[in-house]
């Protein structure tokens, strides 16, 4: 389900342009020898500039949480830090968190111009996000097209007659209800979130005990911190069991990590999820 076609297309599309169609007089070129501090920055620039203008991305650009990790294969990496990125001389340098809350005070004094990626609290907020961003990197048409992707799939989602619950159940033990953007997702997959209780918890572990979501949706279980789970509450066997004997959505780590467009891979699995089914068989 991993639906990259917008991206790539458009890439593609934009580096089939002629030469000879640049910037007209009065207009500024496009950023070039970009480097982005952290991964959720690095998503960004993956899909938005050319990849001859990258000069770097984050470490952790190929992890398993960067829903771009393929796109970053081959790209130089550097580390968020001053004397790191300086001596690469960028013309420009793209942040959502990296380098910590002085970076780009700091980057702009030295001379260097700092995107700022901004954050999405809605499924609202991510198209304008995008569009920022892109307005930034002066790659305006490209983020116009993921944007409308991002909106027509999301508009194409057609819920299940039976409403039914889903829990949020991440490797750490946490799970989130009411006024936070996973609530959001599931209300716009169709589901009705298993947590009543507005913010983010340790899992209802009395209440599982005695009453059972439809669904659970597994999230970060592929990161490598299972050697955590016998601390938390997702240790616990009321937990496991709910990952044996429920129908288990897996969420990739990568569509919700960033709070993007890619989060349109999440809603829509969760909006697909089989009404019923087999358990998944395992302790995830």
């Amino acid at each position: 389900m991993i639906k990259r076609l917008t991206i790539i297309a458009v890439s593609l599309a934009a580096c089939a342009a002629p030469a000879d169609e640049a910037a007209s007089p009065g207009e500024s070129e496009a950023p070039r020898r970009i480097v982005s501090l952290d991964y959720c920055a690095d998503q960004y620039v993956l899909a938005l500039a050319g990849r001859e203008d990258i000069l770097a991305l984050s470490p952790y650009a190929e992890e398993d949480y960067s829903y771009l990790r393929e796109e970053a294969s081959g790209l130089a990496k550097v580390r968020p830090v001053a004397e790191d990125v300086l001596a690469l001389k960028p013309d420009l340098i793209v942040r959502s968190y990296g380098g910590g809350p002085q970076a780009a005070e700091s980057f702009e004094k030295a001379g260097i111009p700092v995107v700022q990626i901004g954050y999405a609290a809605t499924l609202a907020d991510v198209p304008a996000v995008l569009e920022q961003a892109s307005a930034d990197l002066q790659a305006e048409e490209k983020g116009a097209e993921i944007s409308r992707d991002y909106r027509a799939r999301l508009n194409a989602i057609v819920p299940q007659a039976k409403p039914r619950t889903v829990l949020y159940m991440t490797s750490g033990g946490v799970t989130t209800g009411p006024g936070t953007m996973i609530d959001e997702m599931f209300a716009a997959a169709g589901l009705v979130n298993f947590e009543t209780r507005p913010g983010w918890h340790a899992l209802p572990l009395e209440r599982l005990a005695q009453e059972q979501p439809d669904l659970v949706a597994s999230a970060f279980y592929e990161t490598g911190t299972g050697y955590m789970d016998a601390w938390s509450a997702s240790g616990h066997p009321v937990a496991r069991r709910q990952l044996r004997e429920r129908p288990v959505v897996r969420l990739d780590s990568a569509w919700t990590a960033c709070g993007g467009w890619f989060l349109i891979e999440a809603i829509e699995a969760l909006a697909e999820a089989p009404d019923g089914g087999a358990p998944s068989g395992d302790d995830a």
